[in-house]
């Protein structure tokens, strides 16, 4: 029986590998049967040959940084180490000022293309703040594309203004945003959502927003968390939820699987993700979702050697400089909070793939 069992696991690879090199989507049962699956060295040779038939030899990257203008939220997520309820002693609120200043300091030494932008629910910014700061940047720094607040934020900005999520995108819009990023989709499911983040919004109220910003011309990423006790039905539903409606939209540029970072969460009984968990995750990930051009590796979650090794294994975007992350590292994550554009070429080019410098919108020929 054992044999036999090996034979129809054999067989239904190969109906998969066949899907594969006639361009064929998968359904979402063989995304489960590759999650379930042990052989991933197989499942990577895969993901590679699919990400090099669509991006050829490159992997892209770009030179950002990143600003975590306030760390009070008025949600208490159980996976989050980020927030704090304003009392604490390392509680905090950048002003727009202080968040000018902190992009002159760093783009004096690094020429970068994009400035990154997500925080806390604070329970007391006005709605004028959000508009003034985007507005400010644009101003101050034309050539920088910004992309910030996830719809998470976007939600609650709806909320504080009273305006449509529509309403508070176009304003935004004409403010300078031209990016929306990928965070707040954690896992659809909504039991793990219960238990993970009641306060958040829910996947369908996510989904919603980037589909809203997709109609008016605003891009956005895709994410998903995983290593927070789901199921791999969870992960295989919450990729096809993020599939569908970028067949609908179109407006997805890159897809992100985050792993979860358990120190100083709430989280309890939950331990750092395996490699080979990791790995396994971005090459699904490259597989399914067949209408996402990018699937992004995060250096400061999986560290640079793994981030190196998904490149073999269906990643083709390593993110960016990043300058300074708060959020991971408040999380425990022991990897650099940044990287010189010498490393990130260095790591690419060691990983025998060709470095393409991207803008937010994967414009390139910055080399």
């Amino acid at each position: 029986m054992q044999d036999g069992k090996v034979m129809i696991k054999n067989k239904t690879f190969d109906l998969i590998k066949e899907k594969v090199y006639n361009n064929k989507r998968l359904s979402t049962d063989d995304a489960l049967f590759l999650f379930k699956s042990h052989d991933l060295l197989s499942i990577g040779e895969l993901a590679d040959f699919k990400n090099f038939k669509i991006n050829g030899n490159k992997v892209y990257y770009i030179v950002n940084i990143h600003i975590n203008y306030t760390n009070i939220c008025v949600n208490r997520c159980a996976f989050c180490a980020f927030y704090r309820n304003g009392k604490e002693t390392d509680a905090y609120s950048m002003s727009i000022e202080e968040i000018i200043e902190y992009i002159k300091t760093n783009y004096k030494t690094n020429n970068f293309k994009e400035v990154h932008i997500v925080g806390g629910l604070h329970p007391s910014l006005p709605y004028s703040f959000y508009l003034n700061m985007v507005r400010r940047i644009k101003n101050e720094f034309p050539s920088l594309m910004v992309q910030a607040f996830t719809a998470v934020e976007i939600d609650y900005l709806s909320k504080i203004s009273r305006l449509s999520i529509e309403g508070v995108l176009t304003d935004l819009k004409e403010n300078g945003l031209d990016a929306l990023p990928g965070g707040g989709a954690e896992i659809f499911n909504p039991a793990i959502r219960k238990k993970l983040c009641p306060q958040k919004i829910s996947g369908e109220r996510w989904i919603s927003i980037h589909k809203t910003a997709h109609k008016i011309g605003i891009p956005s990423n895709a994410s998903m968390l995983y290593g927070v006790k789901e199921s791999y039905e969870d992960r295989v539903s919450h990729l096809n939820e993020i599939r569908f409606a970028q067949d609908e939209s179109g407006g997805f540029k890159s897809f992100i699987p985050f792993a979860f970072q358990p120190k100083n969460t709430a989280v309890r009984n939950s331990g750092f993700t395996t490699g080979y968990d990791d790995l396994k995750v971005i090459a699904v990930s490259r597989l399914f979702l067949d209408n996402f051009k990018h699937i992004k590796t995060f250096f400061v979650n999986l560290g640079i050697n793994l981030a190196q090794v998904s490149l073999s294994f269906g990643a083709d975007d390593f993110d960016g400089t990043l300058t300074e992350e708060k959020i991971s590292h408040n999380a425990g994550s022991i990897n650099p909070a940044g990287l010189s554009v010498k490393n990130v070429k260095k790591i690419i080019e060691e990983a025998g793939k060709l470095p393409t410098e991207r803008d937010t919108v994967y414009n390139v020929g910055f080399n």
